[in-house]
């Protein structure tokens, strides 16, 4: 996209944005020149990236599909939805069960106006401007109210969204505090970058200072600790490319762990 193809009023098409660095990893086409500059600077350093992000999104994909065909889950929240990619939740949820919901959540004006551009009357959809740093505001919120029904269970969508979150925020006590107004059967979904076991890798500092120290990468025993009190949904978190594909652990990214966990 060039910034004069766009189309979007508000879209700052000269400064890098992380919502479109990462619609760039997954091969989209929502993003500037300023943006691609940005990522491939960071897959100068770490080729990896792009395939992580990819099993990523794959992950999210068999994750919904779970939690619709086995788990009878039909309502979705996703926070830090991002930019629309190819097979969104709603998308994935609907070829199992046309009568599921998702709201999209996010705080980034871009993404908010590429998603109403995108979504804007998408049956069973909704877009809600919210910030994971405030639960009670996303479920209080009167456009996630109209479509998800808060007494029935709720699958929570948290991809790729807590390493943006500082220890300072407390991004496990947000974790329960978005389950603790859902019923029991509602679950989490979780993705979240690992320092992979070597938290001195020259590679994590200087993916940081692209992101002005905004993203932390934590540790396995840490990013467990983000589904304490909640019952594991088998194999645990693994590396993403890993949940639920019967692979050996050399064929999963070490730097993104997932899991999925239900409410009790």
């Amino acid at each position: 996209m060039s910034e004069n193809e766009s189309g979007l009023a508000g879209v700052d098409a000269k400064t890098p944005n992380a919502a479109r660095i990462y619609n760039y990893f997954l091969g989209g086409k929502d993003n500037f020149a300023v943006d691609r500059a940005a990522a491939e600077t960071v897959l100068s350093m770490a080729p990896e990236v792009r395939v992580a992000a990819m099993e990523n999104r794959e992950f999210l994909v068999r994750a919904v599909k779970y939690l619709v065909a086995e788990a009878g889950v039909s309502q979705f929240v996703d926070i830090g939805a991002g930019i629309p990619a190819e097979r969104p939740v709603h998308e994935v949820a609907q070829a199992i069960d046309p009568g599921s919901r998702v709201a999209y959540v996010d705080n980034d004006s871009v993404v908010l106006t590429h998603s109403r551009a995108l979504l804007g009357g998408r049956p069973g959809t909704a877009v809600v401007a919210g910030d994971a740093r405030d639960p009670d505001a996303i479920l209080s919120a009167p456009e996630l109210n109209v479509l998800i029904d808060l007494d029935r269970p709720v699958a929570v969508i948290l991809i790729a969204i807590l390493h943006f979150v500082p220890d300072s925020d407390d991004p496990a006590g947000l974790v329960r505090r978005l389950l603790d107004r859902l019923p029991s059967g509602s679950h989490v979904v979780i993705t979240h970058l690992s320092d992979g076991g070597v938290p001195d890798d020259p590679r994590i500092a200087q993916t940081r200072a692209l992101y002005n120290g905004g993203l932390f990468f934590r540790s396995r025993k840490e990013i467990e600790g983000l589904f304490d009190g909640f019952e594991q949904v088998e194999p645990g978190v693994v590396g993403v490319g890993q949940w639920r594909r019967n692979l050996g652990a050399d064929d999963a990214t070490s730097w993104w762990l997932g899991g999925v966990a239900r409410k009790p």
